[in-house]
């Protein structure tokens, strides 16, 4: 995948590609290389690692620079200057756990793919109407399959809705019925000492559980 400097374009490559989110919480500069080559071996397209993690920066710079085709950033934005800070390192991605307009506008200022977190039809509206390119329902276990079939109803057919926390492989199923487009995945796939080839495996049986 060539990233394109259109953010809407980037992402709908990426998602094109294999839309699960890598959620990367709590990894270090040093785990990098090797935790990124075991999800782009398993055509993860989408990486985000968490501002909350040890040197988030550094990770994200490192990971760009090694997987210039995969669309990398930072979770957990809060503000406009965390949105310039993952710019200047690299990152394409901003993905938030929820709707701040700021965050939003200075990420389509920088040219970035921006997905803030919703919980309700009065958020995921106001996101979308900002420009967000995609909408991350979060947490997932308040947004229920039900609940995403009911947004699926009255949001734009096009809209991007990728459910996150506590998602895995046996749950997914439901959510795609409901209308997710796709997923991001957390503890289940990768949490801090796991090895390599541990999130190796654990993105394979995301990818069968995903493509079944």
């Amino acid at each position: 995948m060539t990233l394109t400097t259109n953010p809407a374009q980037t992402l709908a490559q990426a998602m094109g590609q294999l839309p699960l989110i890598a959620i990367l919480r709590g990894l270090t500069p040093a785990e990098a290389p090797a935790i990124g080559q075991a999800l782009v071996d398993k055509g993860f397209a989408i990486i985000e690692v968490p501002l909350n993690s040890p040197e988030p920066l550094q990770s994200i710079a490192t990971l760009t620079r090694l997987f210039p085709h995969t669309l990398i950033g930072a979770g957990t934005v809060l503000n406009a200057q965390q949105v310039q800070d993952v710019h200047a390192a690299g990152g394409r991605l901003v993905v938030a756990p929820n709707f701040n307009p700021a965050v939003v506008a200075q990420a389509l200022a920088l040219n970035m793919v921006v997905l803030p977190g919703v919980a309700t039809p009065t958020e995921a509206f106001a996101a979308l109407d900002a420009g967000a390119h995609g909408l991350k329902l979060f947490p997932a276990e308040m947004v229920s399959p039900v609940t995403v079939k009911a947004l699926r109803a009255v949001l734009p057919k096009d809209a991007a809705l990728m459910p996150v926390g506590g998602i895995t492989p046996d749950n997914m199923a439901a959510y795609r019925t409901a209308g997710a487009s796709g997923f991001g995945l957390g503890s289940a796939l990768y949490a801090p000492g796991r090895s390599a080839e541990q999130v190796r495996l654990a993105a394979q049986n995301f990818v069968n559980a995903f493509r079944d």
